[in-house]
């Protein structure tokens, strides 16, 4: 890595909000373009920086930026040329040469400890002398900051973050305590944090230390989908973690419950530790779900029975009993739920509500946890369907280890009934934020499947309130005869049921859909071979499938030879070829055209659509194609597939994914014509029933499954799915007694 020492003579491109930056940078030896993230800096700053040249295709010879450190201008010219640049109000080229001419090399000194002399200069009185001092030590700070935070791994754009939470004091704040860190900044490793703090001298058991890694550890549980964790699992997990006593982690958990950073729940003797958020989650849902269920049933349509015939001979919709009960309930009760596999008629069922219900004048809400499933739905009732963030009108959520606010100020929806599809998908912060929504008297209907993964977020939302056994829950069982007559169904159900679709007679496939395929193969290599060939073209007798419309591959995992890293590199080397412009980012290459996935909640992103509608918010899961790679304003332009275009910055693209092939888990809410899955052989962990029939449960039109009958085998009777650690099915419990 080089190191160069010189001013910034003229920016060209700024980025005011993550500091990237373009400028013509002047050394001893020569003048350069200087490219790279260098917030708080303005034109005229002395840097030291260390990167590498690179040569651009299009603008020559560059100085990449790795890491920076603001230096003082080191001459009297180049401190003058600092002071004339426009970064002190009041301070401009004739007023910069005059202090220069006064105070010579004392003047950096005046400027921070004794302003009172700057009054001398004819045109700065008192008060103009004190504010240009003010603002001269402001900046001082900010490159200390910088610099201090830098030695412990911490980047510049985190470094903006903690000046904008600190101020001026920032680095005494952070050496008194700098856990506070991980509280304000997102993604920050706690062990360069508590690195940091031992450097810094700070005790072994300190409090605050112990404080910190409490919640850090009860932050990753959550990563694994659990709300709260056994409190003597804990303390081991943290005791390990930093080598200090019991007993001083039980004083830090009592500290912590007493300012309520932490609660602890004793379930049947048991001591469960929850960060606060997650607790107020739960106890929220819990205690509106209740509310909800208990208050009068003022959306109840009289004389229901002969409504509800005459409705179902109008559109001609013959029902199941199963169906009609489900219907029944949607109109004795405020809050049910209706669960079901593929093919047991849950969309009939909204369907013939909407209907039901807008014939009454009611408004009915349609909704979904993902784009792709309100996509889904809007074209499976004709009416529209929303994401759940989009109709709540979610802004910025602020995560701090790994945790959303929960105190983020929801407006009331305007429904008589709501409706949620995919409830499976929905986490404990989406669901406290859903009831938050709901007026008291509004109708809301659950609709999932519980046999599907749960959320990739912290809970187990449906589950739990099936569970408790007091909502309202009625279980679709029964495939109707036009979805019985496809094996993706059959084969769906027989998997949720733990039988093998390997093992089905030909005689009773021979009058059914030829949408499902096995192919046993062994060999990774080859099974790799299959799935290229399979995306590019191998599918076209069956019809007319476009892999960038049409097809999906899936896999349980991310690593190995057929997880999605690998899978992602082959497919886009055959195809796609658009190499003209593309961008490289650690070891992804972006192209244009290429399929890509969201794989964070980014709730700032703008975005447009062509009706001219806009708004911010990209979420986990999204997904979407590369439109356009601008290198002159460092951005990628993606076109979502719920017709968004979003922009991202060249630093933002740690948030997108290759998704020519997604895992399983990520693929949950969406559904493609065609799916290609894959069944390598994995940890035990990921090889469940529940995987293999979420995967199975993707396809509309085709399905082509590749693997070993073993690999098969096992997952239909692996049931062990790791348990989640919540508590709401508890707290329902206990508050309906």
């Amino acid at each position: 890595m080089l190191e160069i020492k010189g001013q910034i003579t003229d920016i060209i491109y700024e980025n005011e909000i993550n500091g990237y930056m373009i400028a013509e940078f002047k050394t001893e030896e020569e003048e350069t373009v200087i490219t790279g993230y260098l917030p708080f800096i303005n034109n005229g700053d002395s840097l030291k920086l260390m990167g590498k040249f690179v040569t651009h295709p299009e603008y020559g010879r560059q100085f990449k930026i790795e890491t920076f450190e603001k230096i003082m201008p080191e001459t009297l010219d180049a401190l003058e040329r600092y002071l004339a640049g426009g970064i002190i109000t009041g301070v401009g080229p004739a007023t910069a040469k005059k202090i220069i001419n006064e105070f010579g090399n004392e003047t950096i000194h005046v400027l921070r400890f004794e302003p009172d002399k700057l009054s001398n200069i004819k045109g700065i009185n008192t008060e103009k002398a004190i504010r240009i001092s003010e603002e001269f030590t402001e900046k001082w700070s900010l490159w200390e900051i910088v610099g201090f935070l830098e030695k412990f791994g911490i980047s510049a754009q985190n470094s903006k973050k903690v000046y904008e939470a600190f101020g001026k004091d920032a680095i005494s704040e952070i050496e008194a305590n700098p856990y506070m860190l991980l509280d304000i900044t997102y993604g920050v490793d706690f062990k360069k944090i508590d690195k940091m703090a031992l450097d810094l001298g700070l005790a072994i058991n300190d409090e605050k230390r112990i404080e910190s890694a409490i919640k850090y550890s009860l932050a990753l549980a959550s990563n694994n989908g659990n709300t709260c964790v056994e409190k003597q699992n804990l303390i081991t997990f943290v005791r390990n973690l930093l080598n200090v006593e019991p007993q001083d982690i039980e004083t830090s958990l009592i500290n912590l419950k007493a300012r309520t950073k932490i609660e602890i729940e004793d379930l049947e003797g048991i001591e469960w530790v929850y960060l606060n958020t997650f607790y107020i989650c739960e106890k929220n849902i819990a205690e509106k779900l209740l509310i909800l269920k208990q208050s009068k049933n003022i959306k109840k349509i009289k004389d229901f029975e002969k409504k509800f015939k005459q409705k179902e001979k109008n559109i001609n919709i013959v029902l199941s009993e199963k169906q009609k009960e489900a219907i029944k309930a949607v109109n004795d009760n405020n809050v049910c739920i209706i669960t079901g596999g593929p093919g047991t008629g849950k969309t009939t069922i909204i369907k013939f509500i909407i209907e039901l219900y807008k014939n009454e004048g009611k408004k009915v809400v349609l909704c979904a946890p993902t784009g792709r499933a309100a996509k889904r739905m809007s074209e499976a009732t004709g009416e529209e369907a929303t994401t759940i963030h989009r109709l709540l009108a979610l802004g910025k959520m602020e995560e701090t280890l790994g945790m959303e606010r929960v105190d983020y100020q929801i407006s009331p929806i305007d429904s008589d009934i709501i409706i949620i599809d995919e409830m499976s998908m929905v986490d404990v912060f989406l669901m406290n934020y859903i009831l938050k929504g709901l007026y008291i008297g509004t109708k809301l209907v659950l609709v999932g499947d519980i046999n599907q993964l749960p959320s990739v977020g912290p809970g187990n939302v449906l589950k739990d309130i099936i569970n408790s056994e007091t909502i309202e829950v009625i279980e679709l069982n029964e495939i109707f005869r036009q979805a019985a007559q496809s094996q993706i169904i059959i084969n769906a159900h027989k998997v949720n049921n733990g039988e093998n679709f390997l093992e089905t007679p030909k005689e009773e496939i021979k009058d059914k859909l030829q949408d499902f395929f096995f192919i046993n193969e062994p060999s990774m290599a080859k099974m790799l071979e299959d799935v290229v060939s399979l995306c590019s073209g191998r599918l076209k007798k069956y019809g007319n499938y476009d892999f960038f419309k049409d097809i999906q591959v899936l896999t349980p995992t991310k690593r190995g030879k057929l997880g999605t890293k690998e899978l992602n590199i082959e497919l886009q080397k055959v195809l796609n070829q658009n190499k003209k412009t593309e961008k490289k980012h650690g070891e992804r290459t972006f192209l244009i055209g290429d399929r890509v996935m969201q794989i964070k909640n980014n709730y700032d992103i703008y975005w447009e659509r062509k009706n001219k509608e806009n708004g911010t918010g990209i979420f986990n899961g999204e997904l979407g194609t590369i439109s356009k790679i601008d290198d002159i304003t460092k951005q990628i332009e993606i076109k979502f597939d719920d017709e968004k275009t979003a922009w991202y910055e060249y630093n933002e693209l740690e948030q997108l994914e290759h998704s020519y092939s997604i895992t399983i888990h990520k693929s949950q809410g969406s559904e493609f014509d065609v799916v290609i899955m894959c069944l390598p052989q994995a940890a035990p962990m990921l090889l469940t029933r529940n995987l293999l029939y979420t995967g199975i449960t993707r396809a509309r039109k085709l399905l082509i499954v590749l693997g070993t009958k073993k690999t098969v085998e096992y997952m239909i009777q692996n049931t062990e799915t790791k348990k989640r650690n919540t508590g709401l099915e508890y707290k329902i419990k206990k508050l309906s007694k």
